[in-house]
């Protein structure tokens, strides 16, 4: 059966395990103007922060969006965007993906663990000797600016639950949790020390953490009903038992039970705050836990996966899961797993 190694799990803890900087691309870069670097991959989410300076993120088919020292702006794929010097750029687009054009040539180049430190990366306006290019700019100082890039490969279904509740552009100010962060990667950018790439990728991941914290918590936001239900005391404890146990033979009796309410006021303020009752809930992270171990457990029979998930009954796991995935656990890995 399925369960936490922990002892309770909330819910954006689970739906962000997947979301791991561990293979993801990294890159930073010092840029001069003029610039314009495509990012051409539409990776799922795609995490950009300025060090020092400033441009602009132009998404696909979304107004842009302006990026100053120590903003971090999320886009999410699969659509594409480019960070440019201003709008209206001279630059020509470089195309950059995991093999991004090398500095010389007006991009950066951006590999795990990679970091610009030849100084200046221009645009057309880069002179013959490396040397800082002119132009307008990037940095209300007239400097250059520093950009760092982390595009998540995003894996699973669990995952997707979580690209689900944000928008396709979204960004932080400066001045919250993840200043720090920044200031760290900004640190082990500047060196190539032995475990690098370890400690950009637990980075990475603070500073995608702390981002998204800040936007659903954000004066006047409109975070999904699950994030605002886990600071209710009743319910989130409910919703965190439920994500530690989800294999558990829950009923909402036996959740009031472990929440210390009444089933009546269980089952309401469940509703209330989530937006449907606990056992809906729950049915659908079952099958959502269920769509993964499909596909990453191959030799797992259908029964298998039913009994991991809670279901003595894989005819029972099969129609629940044809009822919420609209398509029986079979058909669902086959297509899955089609090359």
């Amino acid at each position: 059966m399925y369960s936490s190694k922990l002892t309770e799990v909330d819910a954006f803890s689970d739906l962000i395990r997947g979301v791991r900087a561990h293979g993801s691309l990294f890159g930073s870069s010092t840029l001069s103007p003029p610039w314009a670097l495509h990012f051409v991959d539409g990776a799922p989410l795609t995490l950009c922060t300025v060090l020092t300076g400033s441009g602009w993120i132009v998404p696909e088919h979304h107004p842009p969006e302006r990026l100053r020292a120590h903003e971090t702006i999320v886009v999410r794929g699969p659509g594409t965007f480019t960070f440019v010097d201003e709008i209206g750029t001279r630059a020509e687009p470089v195309a950059c993906g995991e093999h991004c054009a090398a500095p010389e040539q007006g991009g950066t180049r951006h590999r795990r663990g990679w970091h610009d430190d030849g100084g200046e990366a221009g645009g057309e306006g880069a002179d013959d000797d490396g040397g800082e290019a002119g132009g307008e700019g990037a940095d209300d100082d007239g400097g250059a600016t520093t950009l760092i890039v982390g595009a998540y490969p995003v894996r699973g279904e669990i995952s997707r639950r979580l690209l689900d509740a944000l928008p396709v552009v979204l960004r932080v100010d400066a001045g919250g949790t993840a200043d720090p962060v920044l200031d760290h990667l900004a640190a082990e950018v500047a060196v190539d020390t032995p475990g690098q790439q370890v400690v950009l990728d637990r980075l990475l991941d603070w500073l995608l953490v702390c981002t998204l914290r800040e936007w659903f918590d954000r004066p006047g936001g409109e975070p999904p009903a699950w994030w605002a239900a886990q600071r209710d005391p009743v319910v989130g404890h409910a919703l965190r038992l439920l994500h530690a146990e989800p294999a558990a033979p829950w009923t909402v009796a036996a959740l009031a039970g472990r929440t210390g309410v009444s089933r009546s006021t269980l089952a309401k303020r469940f509703a209330d705050l989530v937006g449907e009752p606990p056992l809906t809930y729950l049915t659908r992270w079952r099958m959502t836990l269920a769509a993964d171990l499909l596909v990453e457990r191959e030799a797992a029979t259908v029964a298998d996966v039913a009994r991991t998930v809670g279901y003595s009954d894989p005819f029972g796991f099969s129609a629940a899961f044809k009822r919420v995935r609209g398509v029986n656990p079979s058909d669902f890995r086959r297509t899955a797993t089609a090359p």
